[in-house]
């Protein structure tokens, strides 16, 4: 281990590399705010003022006609459709903006125009389909289920969330990224002397290519069970040395050591079971006495789709607070797992460079958007480690 004191509380001491990434952070944020805004004001919209008349008129045609459940479910398929339709053609301006244009503009961006859109319009394909089975499979629950859907539904979304879990990294993500097992012999070997012990199969390991789309940095412990798997981006492995890299591999073998997917997944049990039973209190409310789950007008997805959205601006920032502590977690296990201080700093310093990420954030931002914490605080914990090292030795030599 290496415990000289540290130079690096502030990893961007140029001030044109700082003033950048402050920028950048400005910018994002406010972005992303915007883009939270845009998406409040047309749920809200489209739940209190178009759906109703939207579904009214999707009745008069013949083949979407009828209240029995597989006439609303398809006219459920073309009402989502045109919600999807109108939402695009209200956010596609701002999602331009913010994932092409603002990423070119700051240099971090390898995408062409044409793999912008085939990827923004893979996400608009991969989300309408999704839309049409969650919504089809959630009223048939409630065509079912009755007055004690909510409980149906929230055991069917948690068996839902843990099969997510499973197929993401199998059939999700290759959609969009592509990946490949790491090809790097001596790396390979390092990487298995990290993780023995750990209980995971250092053969889980891939080069995620990430340079097709930008030039950040970026790793993640993805999937359940079989299918768990580390993920290093290429430009990750292109840029950080091999010290670096056991760093942030040791970092992403904290997470499957300390279980936090299975944690997450455990906490999301009690967070369905209130959520839908709020969804059925308000919906109630909404609809008033004619209220019966078993009948649930097509009209009513748009106010689902409010509800959900809200419950998530509630329910986020509680959510990255939980994470930033399970990262607190991993970066402290990285440290006592690799005892290569430097290489941990350098390696965060990198990531903040490479990615223009500003070391210390408004809270906002952190508040708001951020499942990390700030960069400041993660080299800090590096002189805390430091310390703590020199306490347990010092009380060694006085035993």
């Amino acid at each position: 281990m290496t415990d000289s004191p540290t130079s690096e509380t502030a990893p961007l001491d140029d001030d044109v590399e700082l003033r950048e990434a402050r920028r950048y952070g400005r910018v994002t944020l406010q972005l992303a705010l915007a883009d939270m805004a845009l998406d409040f004001a047309f749920l809200l919209v489209f739940a209190l003022w178009i759906a109703r008349p939207l579904d009214a008129w999707l009745t008069g045609f013949s083949l979407l006609a009828g209240q029995t459940l597989w006439a609303r479910i398809i006219r459920l398929a073309a009402f989502l459709c045109v919600n999807l339709a109108v939402h695009v053609a209200v956010s596609i301006g701002l999602s331009f903006y913010r994932g092409y244009l603002v990423e070119h503009r700051f240099g971090l961006s390898n995408q062409s125009l044409a793999r912008w859109g085939s990827q923004y319009a893979k996400g608009i394909g991969v989300g309408l389909a999704a839309n049409l089975v969650l919504f089809a499979g959630l009223y048939w629950i409630m065509a079912v289920c009755g007055a004690w859907w909510w409980i149906a539904a929230a055991v069917a979304a948690f068996v839902l969330s843990v099969g997510i879990g499973m197929a993401a990294p199998v059939l999700l993500l290759p959609l969009f990224i592509k990946y490949e097992p790491l090809d790097d012999p001596a790396l390979q070997e390092e990487l298995e002397k990290l993780a023995e012990g750990t209980g995971l199969s250092i053969e889980g390991t891939y080069r995620l290519q990430l340079s097709a789309d930008t030039k950040k940095a970026n790793a993640m412990l993805a999937g359940l069970g079989k299918t768990r798997r580390i993920l290093l981006g290429d430009t990750l492995l292109a840029d950080f040395s091999v010290e670096e890299i056991k760093v942030v591999m040791a970092h992403e073998l904290g997470h499957h050591v300390f279980r936090h997917i299975s944690k997450m997944l455990l906490l999301a049990i009690p967070y369905l079971f209130i959520s839908f039973w709020l969804f059925d209190q308000t919906l109630a409310r909404w609809i008033g006495p004619d209220y019966d789950p078993a009948t649930f007008p097509v009209y009513g997805a748009a106010m689902l789709m409010l509800l959900v959205f809200c419950l998530g601006l509630v329910s986020g920032p509680l959510q990255n607070t939980l994470m930033r502590r399970f990262e607190r977690q991993c970066d402290w296990y990285a440290l006592e797992r690799t005892q290569a201080v430097d290489a941990y700093r350098s390696a965060f310093t990198k990531l903040c460079r490479m990615n223009k990420t500003d070391p210390d954030p408004h809270w906002l931002e952190v508040l708001l958007l951020d499942d990390h914490p700030p960069i400041v605080e993660r080299l800090r914990m590096a002189d805390d480690f430091v310390g703590a090292m020199h306490t347990r030795r010092s009380a060694r030599d006085v035993e």
